[in-house]
């Protein structure tokens, strides 16, 4: 299979990989997309098979995803090794992972030995990391109030036509923010979900859509594991896996402070990941035309509504949830 002719930056990656790799290609076929502007192709040839990943220079930078690839490949996490680059043209080579992806995989048979799996590799990501020569950014207060207003922006405002007051949106904020600057500061995924992990017969999981790393609090990527937009899981056996993975850390001494208070940060980490995250599957939907997104909405918010209800200092916010958002929010999907 090769694609249409009509796709020009498909051509150019053919016109690499025939003219300058010397690939006898036997097959070239979609892989994957994102929710960016990259995408990856499944190249079959005489040598074997690769992924290419095409990386539009005018979108999209291949420098963090080469330099942190690196990164993590020196602290023993599998992620696809990188055999040929055209920056020029925003094209990569990469090892193929597969396309089992834990998503495909995970049954309530399967899901004990995949997350261990998966924890093995988030505790390397966090302990074998040197942040002071990580050359990664900072996940700033900022950066966490940016990501705040995404949901503001796109979900609320263009998706459901309503606005979050001041009041309640600076004491959200204020909460989210505190919690998540409290924690312990290590290297984290951002994106640490059963998409991006990858099932192998050996050294597995593989590791993918890594390119947005960041310096930031301990729970981010745990919370992203264990309350996946992509599926979910009963309550009690989050709460499981969870201890499990403070004990860990606990034992490492990583961190200082009691079940509780990870427990808190945990939640509210997770409450600023969603909130986020639905306002991103909006704006998937109404910016860039890609509506299956919208699918996931529903499982995300159920965690918002979910955490909301328990903190005391959240029910203002839950109250809004319950008065003006949910009685609309499933008829403008």
């Amino acid at each position: 299979m090769f694609p249409a002719s009509s796709d020009i930056r498909a051509d150019a990656i053919m016109d690499w990989l025939n003219e300058e790799l010397r690939f006898e290609i036997n097959s070239f076929e979609p892989a994957s997309s994102d929710a960016s502007f990259r995408r990856y192709f499944r190249v079959k040839h005489a040598g074997g098979q690769h992924i290419v990943m095409d990386a539009p220079p005018d979108k999209e930078n291949t420098e963090p995803f080469i330099r942190i690839a690196g990164l993590l490949k020196k602290m023993n996490i599998h992620v696809p090794a990188i055999y040929q680059q055209n920056l020029a043209e925003g094209f990569l080579l990469l090892e193929d992972l597969g396309s089992r992806s834990f998503l495909d995989q995970l049954t309530l048979e399967s899901a004990d030995i995949l997350y261990q799996s998966a924890f093995d590799s988030l505790f390397k990501l966090q302990t074998q990391s040197d942040l002071a020569y990580a050359q990664l950014p900072e996940y700033s207060a900022d950066l966490l109030q940016r990501e705040l207003e995404i949901f503001q922006q796109w979900f609320l405002g263009e998706l459901l036509a309503i606005a979050l007051p001041a009041p309640l949106k600076n004491s959200l904020t204020t909460t989210l923010i505190d919690s998540a600057q409290a924690q312990p500061r290590v290297c984290v995924h951002r994106d640490f979900h059963s998409r991006n992990l990858m099932v192998l017969k050996r050294h597995s999981p593989g590791v993918i859509d890594f390119q947005d790393a960041v310096i930031g609090p301990i729970t981010y990527d745990l919370v992203s594991l264990l309350r996946d937009c992509y599926i979910s899981w009963p309550p009690e056996q989050v709460e499981q896996w969870m201890q499990r993975y403070y004990r860990r850390l606990d034992d490492a001494e990583l961190i200082d402070a009691d079940l509780d208070t990870f427990r808190r940060w945990f939640d509210l980490m997770g409450l600023q990941r969603h909130l986020k995250a639905v306002g991103i599957f909006a704006r998937l939907n109404l910016r860039d035309d890609k509506s299956t997104y919208l699918a996931d909405i529903p499982r995300t918010m159920s965690y918002i509504v979910q955490i909301s209800r328990i903190y005391p200092e959240l029910a203002d916010f839950y109250q809004f949830l319950q008065d003006r958002v949910l009685p609309i929010y499933p008829d403008r999907l």
